[in-house]
């Protein structure tokens, strides 16, 4: 089997058929986690388990077992390339719409395909009022995430960020955010998902003694701010130029520490 052009698509550890994928064409009771595989080896594989297992017990009542999960994850890098992007998703083999799951639910849909390390910013960012529903479960059917996307590159933005209903930012449409002003790392404070890079950079940095806190920021705050980033499993650190009608400087410094405690987390073999 080729190295270099071997990607899969598992359903329970065994490969997709086609009869397999039609249900899920229109799945949207699901949840997933995305991670970066580099030899095998995931940073935060604990952090992914865990998200998997909470979500599936708050979806679906139950939870496949970290051994069986892990087991899942390496049939589907086994014999393929090296690196890696690969997204295991949680869902009810009765699909949505339905008023009970399967009595074998939930099953889980591995697919690899091209590493990643995600664009290299600077980013500008349009503004959207908009709140996820389920906000703190990294759950399928979103067709907001695109959506919005596609309407900040019409107006001439790289992509969007979330206000909340009291206009503080969240999060963006595929990322968490951070700001720096140039003493500690600051995180909104709203309804958002926890991301796994997020929460490795938290305790990385907290390991560097680098100071943090939480707290609400509106869109006409951050021109007090020395930096912002977005992150997510592609990158630790994408700087951020525009929000809305505000800039940010470009902080190298801030962007530069996002990685440094990124690359501190340990390699895990999967």
């Amino acid at each position: 089997m080729s190295k270099t052009l071997s990607f899969r698509t598992m359903i329970d550890g065994r490969e997709a058929s086609i009869s397999d994928l039609p249900p899920l064409a229109f799945s949207g009771f699901a949840h997933f986690t995305s991670m970066q595989v580099r030899n095998g080896t995931v940073r935060g594989l604990d952090l992914h388990l865990e998200r998997l297992s909470s979500a599936s017990i708050e979806m679906f009542g139950r939870a496949h077992s970290n051994d069986e999960i892990r087991a899942f994850l390496r049939s589907a890098i086994e014999d393929g390339p090296t690196n890696v992007s690969l997204i295991a998703t949680v869902f009810s083999r009765s699909g949505e719409f339905t008023s009970v799951g399967a009595p074998n639910d939930p099953a889980i849909l591995v697919r690899t395909s091209p590493a990643t390390n995600g664009p290299a910013g600077a980013l500008r960012l349009d503004t959207v009022e908009h709140q996820r529903p389920l906000p703190t479960i990294k759950h399928v059917g979103e067709a907001t995430k695109t959506y919005y996307l596609r309407k900040a590159v019409e107006k001439g933005f790289d992509d969007a960020a979330y206000l909340d209903t009291h206009g503080h930012i969240s999060e963006a449409t595929i990322w968490n955010m951070a700001f720096w002003d140039d003493k500690a790392v600051v995180w909104p404070r709203a309804e958002m998902l926890n991301g796994i890079t997020m929460q490795i950079v938290k305790r990385q940095l907290e390991s560097l003694g680098v100071p943090q806190r939480q707290e609400t920021v509106a869109v006409e705050t951050v021109r007090r701010l020395t930096g912002g980033a977005v992150m997510n499993s592609w990158t630790p650190g994408v700087p951020v130029r525009v929000i809305g009608s505000e800039t940010l400087p470009i902080s190298e410094r801030f962007i530069n520490l996002l990685h440094q405690a990124y690359q501190m987390e340990p390699e895990v073999l999967i």
